[in-house]
């Protein structure tokens, strides 16, 4: 067994057990490795410690709990393990910025630690075939796009953040916020019949410290109208991640539950570009496809350049 299947052994099993006590001594035995050396890989390969990674999948889960049900908030806060409302409360806020009240009164967009899948990590498929993975199929493929596309929506500014891909960083899903305005005034933008939606970050006009996000609707090229914002795809290769999970359709980036299959996806891509010699040359367009039968579906389509090779010996 490789080290990252011992470790995605001891995440299965934190998920199937996530509203009992979990030691840590009890997932190094399941790993079969010393505590010391389970709780250093844990970290390395999930870029959280241990109990710290337990507490953000309880928050995670309970969240989604309150957003769906009407339980008290001490009854969600036991059923994920915490001792009393407070001690839930406190946690909540200082992972999302907000209280549980709150976010139930108001069920905002957010941001969980998502349950890793670490096959995507070390397990390499040629483009044109699908990767069977934990709630997804996924493909990666090369595409040459022959002409510009437009798309007119709504833009914002986040904070930006190195070193966590999401489904690692917890918070506010201010994405999330940008593309659902842009569903609230779709509407209104003359979109083309049969046009996809895109969500994508770039540097922009974005302060320090802070990059755009921009998520529209496609629309005849060459469109302008001053009461929304724009943004033009450039024609040139790209390499598409594509994927496809169960569950409803029409799901976007303003989706939490998505936004977890997104985050799976950007980390494949980023794995797969490194193996290829390739490296991501600026901004990272989702693509989302309303209307769509089937499973949900998105593309991730990244533009690219090979990686320079050093000359030293």
């Amino acid at each position: 067994m490789h080290s990252w299947e011992a470790i995605q052994k001891t995440i299965d099993h934190i998920e199937e057990h996530i509203d009992e006590e979990i030691k840590t001594e009890e997932l190094a035995q399941i790993a079969a490795l010393s505590v010391f050396y389970y709780q250093r890989l844990f970290a390395r390969l999930i870029k959280a410690p241990v109990q710290e990674y337990i507490k953000l999948r309880r928050l995670a889960l309970a969240a989604r709990w309150l957003r769906e049900n009407d339980e008290l908030i001490l009854d969600v806060a036991i059923q994920y393990g915490f001792n009393n409302r407070e001690t839930f409360a406190r946690s909540f806020k200082e992972t999302y910025g907000i209280t549980p009240a709150q976010y139930r009164d108001n069920p905002v967009a957010l941001h969980h630690f998502d349950k890793p899948d670490l096959l995507l990590s070390y397990v390499m498929v040629d483009e044109g075939v699908p990767l069977i993975s934990e709630g997804m199929v996924l493909e990666m493929s090369r595409k040459t796009c022959p002409a510009c596309a437009d798309f007119l929506g709504v833009a914002g500014h986040l904070p930006f953040q190195f070193g966590r891909m999401l489904g690692e960083r917890p918070g506010p899903n201010r994405a999330g916020r940008v593309f659902e305005d842009f569903l609230s005034i779709k509407k209104d933008i003359p979109a083309l019949a049969g046009g996809r939606y895109m969500g994508v970050c770039y540097r922009g006009d974005a302060p320090d410290g802070h990059t755009t996000y921009f998520a529209g609707a496609e629309v005849e090229t060459g469109s302008h109208d001053k009461r929304f914002a724009s943004f033009r795809l450039p024609a040139r290769e790209y390499v598409i991640c594509a994927f496809e999970a169960e569950g409803p359709t029409g799901l976007s980036g303003a989706s939490d539950s998505f936004g977890a299959l997104v985050g799976k996806a950007m980390k494949y891509t980023r794995f797969w570009l490194k193996d290829k010699g390739l490296i991501a040359d600026g901004f990272f367009p989702e693509m989302y496809y309303p209307g769509r039968p089937g499973p949900a579906y998105m593309e991730i389509w990244v533009p690219f350049k090979e990686r320079a090779v050093s000359s030293e010996p």
